[in-house]
């Protein structure tokens, strides 16, 4: 028991659609430090805009009482007035003339001295908005780095390390608070999966010794040939239960390892997984007249050999245990698609309803029927599938296949 657990996670849909399409611009998701970056720059915005706006109102209400309080009054005759800024002067035959542009010179060297400072301000403005909203994304990434961390963390968790622990240092706020309860919960975790790990382990010697130790015995009382006729029959009936129970015990205890993410990987080739589970299946399926086809693709994956050819093994046992009387098939197809190692499984068989899908994913489960009680398996070959799937961070989905049957997709990481 070396693989070190996971915490459990919602099992997936079994749908045909691995996964929801990506956003096709991802760098636009509204994360929390885009959204505290708003906030500082849109604070600072409107601060600036009040300001601007007091700033331009008293150097308006200066400007307009300075003008009103002086009064231009030319009298006199042979003046002679040139302005750069009032050209206009030059041309004013009379005193009163004169005066009324003196007066409208004055509104419109008022009215541009408040135009050059609301033009400069905006300017200035705007700049220190770009230095703003830069200085609110710095400091947005910097109070949020304990989040960082504690995301980090929380995917190595994932990533079957629960010995991974936060240990924020800092002062005593909020975050640290967060980080200090994600790591007690991280130790509770981390010891109710080692009981666990330690429960599997004696659970499976104790449960293995005495059924091993039956069939044993039925075995050496079977090869007696004077033993009696209803003897035998009732020894070789007792040694079907009992490979029946060894059967279930196997089952429950893969089922209870393969919920723990694989932490000892290696290169497995899909292809070969398959084509060793179809030898074995291949006996069965020639007795019940299933022909066995399909195009196999080199797909290697870093996986356990062992449980990655127990998911071939059982979607192939259930596709040939579970088809038509007459003429059925079961095809093996695997590839690599889109980065990622598929295995199908498709069979012909009685017609599946599609809410029934969901059903044969659970233990002890079957079409239409709700406990063991046939020869076809102990009801989790399905529910084992799964978990070593998902141990092996993939995914299995499975549809109803037209004209009856399955077809089972198991996509694993490459």
């Amino acid at each position: 028991m070396a693989a070190t657990p996971a915490p459990p996670t919602a099992p997936p849909k079994p749908t045909w659609d691995p996964k929801k399409p990506e956003p096709p611009f991802p760098w636009l998701r509204p994360t929390i430090r885009i959204r505290l970056t708003l906030l500082y720059g849109g604070m600072f915005l409107i601060a600036g805009i009040l300001l601007l706006s007091i700033i331009y109102l008293l150097a308006a209400q200066a400007l307009h009482d300075g003008g009103s309080g002086q009064s231009f009054q030319v009298t006199g005759t042979n003046i002679d007035i040139t302005s750069e800024t009032c050209p206009q002067l030059d041309t004013a035959t009379t005193n009163s003339q004169l005066n009324d542009m003196l007066k409208q010179c004055n509104a419109a060297q008022r009215q541009h001295a408040l135009d050059d400072l609301l033009s400069r301000s905006l300017g200035a403005l705007l700049g220190l908005a770009i230095i703003a909203f830069a200085f609110g994304y710095a400091m947005a990434g910097r109070v949020l780095s304990p989040l960082g961390r504690i995301t980090r963390t929380a995917r190595a968790v994932a990533g079957s390390d629960l010995s991974r622990r936060i240990e924020l240092d800092g002062p005593d706020d909020e975050l640290k608070e967060l980080a200090d309860t994600f790591d007690d919960m991280l130790e509770r975790l981390q010891r109710a999966f080692t009981a666990q790990q330690r429960f599997v382990g004696n659970a499976s010697h104790e449960l293995r010794t005495p059924l091993a130790i039956n069939r044993t015995l039925l075995e050496v009382q079977l090869s007696d040939p004077n033993a009696p006729v209803e003897l035998q029959q009732l020894g070789k009936t007792l040694l079907a239960t009992n490979e029946r129970s060894e059967q279930l015990v196997e089952g429950l205890l893969l089922l209870a390892r393969s919920d723990n993410q694989i932490v000892e990987r290696g290169p497995v080739d899909l292809a070969e997984v398959a084509s060793q589970a179809i030898d074995q299946v291949h006996g069965e399926a020639e007795a019940k007249g299933v022909d066995i086809r399909g195009h196999r693709a080199p797909a290697v994956v870093q996986g356990n050999g062992v449980l990655l050819e127990r998911i071939a093994l059982n979607l192939v046992q259930n596709a040939v245990r579970y088809n038509v009387p007459e003429g059925g098939w079961v095809e093996v197809t695997t590839e690599v698609q889109h980065g990622q190692a598929v295995l199908v499984v498709s069979n012909t068989g009685p017609v599946v309803p599609a809410y029934e899908i969901d059903n044969l994913f659970e233990p002890f489960r079957r079409l239409r029927t709700e406990r063991t009680g046939s020869d076809k398996g102990v009801g989790l070959g399905l529910s084992i599938v799964r978990s070593v799937a998902r141990a092996h961070g993939g995914h299995i989905y499975a549809r109803p296949r037209e004209g009856g049957g399955l077809v089972m997709r198991v996509t694993l990481p490459i």
